[in-house]
């Protein structure tokens, strides 16, 4: 393994990290795009700070870090190894339930959705996959036990995002991308039936 502290809001130092993963591993085969921001205010409640940070991070993060990694991916593809880009965000759904409330928060992670849908059909050429992936309920990480507290109540640890996660990162990169998965459907359609 190879910890890299990174502001996904610079480029030089997205750079850095790119750079000594290369130089550790000798390539770049898979990219998840998971950093992310979160602030669920309504629009009057959503400073521009706020905003600003989700929107940086969320899909200005997501687009900067994938182009950096394009040329590792490209390379991965000519070498026979089967790349993958990866992000953590939403079905492209646009329909008012799943925006009111939180607008700035949704607008910035449907931007990495739409990240997926023009770089999976741009990438199709090099046989990169770009793909989304999204949870069914709640997670529990840091933050949603600084929303929700109580040790992450009604939601599900980290262990289903990584199988479904593992599922979609194995399966051919030319033959497999532009897809929004949803954690527990995608493994059940994969034969998975203990959600316990």
């Amino acid at each position: 393994a190879l910890a890299c502290e990174v502001d996904v809001r610079d480029q030089a130092s997205i750079q850095k990290c790119i750079d000594a993963t290369v130089a550790k591993f000798g390539g770049i085969d898979i990219l998840i795009n998971n950093a992310s921001a979160i602030s669920l205010t309504d629009t009057i409640d959503t400073d521009m700070k706020k905003y600003d940070l989700m929107h940086s991070i969320n899909t200005r993060g997501t687009f900067l870090f994938t182009k950096l990694c394009l040329p590792h991916l490209r390379e991965s593809a000519r070498r026979g190894c089967n790349p993958h880009v990866l992000m953590n965000s939403p079905p492209l759904a646009m329909q008012p339930q799943y925006f009111t409330g939180h607008v700035a928060y949704t607008m910035a992670k449907v931007g990495m959705s739409m990240c997926v849908l023009g770089m999976a059909e741009e990438f199709n050429e090099h046989g990169i996959a770009v793909n989304a992936l999204w949870p069914l309920t709640g997670i529990w990480t840091a933050a949603s036990d600084a929303f929700i507290g109580g040790g992450g109540k009604g939601c599900r640890y980290t262990d289903i995002m990584v199988d479904a996660a593992e599922r979609m990162l194995a399966k051919p990169s030319q033959s497999y991308s532009g897809n929004f998965e949803i954690d527990e459907v995608l493994l059940r359609r994969e034969g998975v039936t203990d959600f316990d």
